[in-house]
């Protein structure tokens, strides 16, 4: 889940994804990934509910779940616009077989990358997009193309993750394991905020933390391996994670009177409504 801020020409630290990494990791991950989302379906559920605050120009808005995954938001769209035309798109060729495989046959699919979204300019009334900005290398780029597709007084309600996400595994980790990560990188709020100012002006940031339990920290690890969420650095170990360095971390996780642990999630929803002139 890392958030990479650089120039075109900036080399890429280690501990930073490819894109082509990302797509395989979502794509073997679409059997699990439904079972596994409940974080997903509490952001994605906050942005629907700040549709029902905005009022569509047409009664058949043109719709677009970018990032969208195994379809299950492209679906709960379709669902509360019955008249709309909607589309979702994903990096990942798996997750759009998936997202096909169990959807409705009137919505369009496409494989393409955020930053260069195969639809014309003013040709969509709302861009969806639920926890899919951290995984992009320029998510500047992305929200401009969001921009660039919204018609006039069409509506952007995006999620993402900020700093101090999974600051619990983190530190469990850092005490197991030292010098080594395993944990996605996550960008500020105050940089999330400045990216919004610069190319969504008027664009608003909201910030929380979103909270859930697991009954253990192999309960979490193996929640994000479900989701295609586990870490992704260059540098991340290619074997699997020595028992004893995993005992560690376990034990270095802190737990919660009742014997559970807590996972804490740094949660960021932006929302940009595309001046009418």
């Amino acid at each position: 889940m890392d958030v990479l801020m650089r120039s075109p020409g900036e080399a890429q630290r280690n501990d930073q994804p490819r894109q082509q990494d990302i797509a395989r990791d979502f794509g073997v991950a679409s059997e699990t990934y439904e079972s596994a989302s409940r974080l997903q379906r509490h952001m994605g559920g906050v942005m629907l509910d700040q549709l029902d605050c905005w009022q569509a120009s047409s009664s058949e808005p043109d719709i677009l779940d970018l990032g969208c995954g195994t379809g299950w938001f492209t679906r709960k769209l379709r669902q509360a616009y019955p008249g709309a035309h909607v589309t979702g798109i994903d990096l990942s060729p798996g997750m759009i077989a998936h997202a096909r495989s169990n959807s409705p046959a009137d919505i369009d699919w496409l494989v393409a990358d955020a930053v260069h979204i195969p639809l014309p300019d003013n040709s969509v009334d709302i861009v969806f997009s639920n926890l899919m900005i951290q995984w992009c290398d320029h998510p500047l780029s992305v929200l401009a193309e969001c921009r660039r597709l919204l018609r006039p007084g069409g509506i952007l309600v995006c999620s993402t993750l900020l700093d101090g996400t999974l600051k619990e595994l983190e530190q469990a980790w850092a005490q197991a394991d030292p010098g080594r990560r395993h944990v996605n990188r996550f960008e500020a709020a105050p940089t999330i905020k400045r990216i919004v100012d610069e190319v969504l002006p008027g664009g608003e940031v909201a910030t929380a933390t979103v909270t859930l339990d697991y009954p253990s920290p192999l309960t979490l690890t193996r929640e994000l391996k479900s989701l295609g969420a586990g870490y992704k650095g260059q540098d991340r170990r290619r074997t699997a994670t020595a028992p004893g360095r995993l005992r560690s971390m376990c034990a270095n996780y802190p737990r919660t009177p009742e014997d559970t642990i807590l996972a804490s999630y740094q949660a960021c929803w932006i929302t940009y409504l595309s001046p009418l002139f």
